[in-house]
């Protein structure tokens, strides 16, 4: 049995880091091609779609394994189904490094690697809960959260960098491949070695009260601040991965060159890691999470008329850089504490699945409308769902649990 102590071990911040290395390096595997989908379309000789593909294939494969996922992860513990995951990822890592030149081996990894994602994404809340006390939770929340973000920023700003040509003008991705895999290997390494069964935070049982995770997914859906969250992650969520996969092609629309596409890519992610070193904190110094929600919804909406409307690589910097800031760190690892609290006694990764699985979803049917419909048309309709987030972040109520300051 795990071990429960009396208080929150400062063992807390090694376990945090550990995990928060391996998301990072989930992201970097999800969003590789997005920054470099030219080249890498004249590389396999594919359209866009098929390169927009290969990211797609983890939001897929996510609603496959999303439910599984959570149930081994709350079954078994952090240690077996972060483990697995990440022990997928070294795989899959390294076998997309050697065949970096074949396509189709390119999206058998993808798939290795998509399956492993819920084991990692899931796991953040339940993380959180078993390890740190309910003052810290948003906190813990936001660096994993802040891990991923750094993730991406390697895939948008350093995968361009990476990317080599022959003397014909021809581009090499191998080299760039195989690094990530190696990289994924120390990383899925450092956690298996690292990562140990959860410890309680200071005066908490909570865990002994969870239900199981199917009377959990039952009892979410009788929440009506779940509802409303779950449709505001649908909409955020969505547009945050349709526009990350398809930036390129944002850019490319604007004129912008591949170095500008993943500084404009970056910028949201730098932007992110500044909100969410920020605004998780405030969050748990006040005891407050619907006022950061309400304000990440409103305040993201300037951000995504800029990125509609502006022209400018001046202009579409600072666009990316008010709605990573405003999405990111605060709709996004403020969210998934504000639902593990008022989905209690569900258990954590049962609620942070469920809120990335309809995130998944969105994302897939955005990306399909962005490349049917056209990006501009696309970001159109994305603004008219900001409006109607607005709307339904006032309809939330607080969280009982954080103004207790109980678990």
């Amino acid at each position: 049995m795990d071990e429960i102590n009396s208080k929150a071990p400062g063992y807390r911040w090694v376990i945090l880091f550990v995990f928060s290395v391996i998301n990072a390096v989930m992201q970097m595997q999800w969003l590789t091609f997005a920054p470099i989908a030219r080249e890498a379309r004249l590389v396999y000789g594919v359209t866009p779609l098929q390169i927009d593909f290969l990211s797609m294939i983890f939001m897929g494969v996510f609603i496959l394994v999303c439910i599984p996922a959570s149930y081994i992860i709350d079954t078994f513990g952090i240690r077996i189904g972060v483990g697995f995951g990440a022990l997928l990822i070294g795989i899959f890592s390294m076998l997309k490094g050697f065949y970096a030149h074949n396509y189709n081996m390119i999206v058998v990894s993808q798939i290795g690697l998509a399956v492993a994602q819920p084991f990692i994404l899931n796991a953040a809340t339940k993380v959180a809960g078993r390890w740190f006390p309910i003052e810290e939770r948003a906190t813990a929340v936001g660096i994993a959260t802040l891990s991923q973000f750094l993730g991406i920023i390697l895939a948008m700003i350093v995968t361009p960098l990476l990317v080599t040509q022959d003397s014909e003008g021809a581009y090499d991705l191998h080299g760039m491949l195989l690094t990530y895999g190696i990289i994924s290997v120390a990383a899925s390494i450092l956690l298996l070695v690292f990562l140990k069964r959860r410890s309680s935070p200071a005066g908490n049982n909570y865990q002994d009260n969870q239900v199981r995770v199917f009377e959990g997914f039952r009892f979410i859906f009788k929440q009506r601040d779940m509802r409303i969250v779950l449709i505001l992650f649908f909409i955020g969520l969505g547009m945050f991965n349709a526009v990350s996969t398809c930036i390129d092609q944002i850019c490319q629309v604007k004129g912008l060159t591949t170095e500008q596409t993943g500084l404009v890519g970056g910028m949201m992610l730098i932007a992110g890691i500044i909100g969410a070193v920020i605004l998780p904190i405030l969050s748990d110094k006040l005891r407050k999470r619907k006022i950061f929600m309400v304000i990440g919804v409103v305040f993201m909406t300037p951000g995504l008329v800029g990125l509609t409307f502006a022209t400018g690589y001046a202009s579409l910097l600072i666009s990316s850089f008010v709605l990573g800031f405003f999405l990111l760190g605060a709709c996004a690892p403020i969210g998934f504490q504000y639902s593990a609290e008022v989905s209690y006694p569900s258990p954590e990764s049962t609620s942070q699945g469920l809120i990335l699985l309809v995130g998944q979803i969105s994302g897939i049917v955005f990306i399909f409308g962005m490349n049917k419909i056209g990006i501009i048309h696309s970001m159109y309709i994305f603004l008219l769902f900001s409006i109607v987030s607005i709307i339904l972040s006032f309809m939330l109520r607080e969280s009982t649990m954080i103004q207790a300051g109980q678990a």
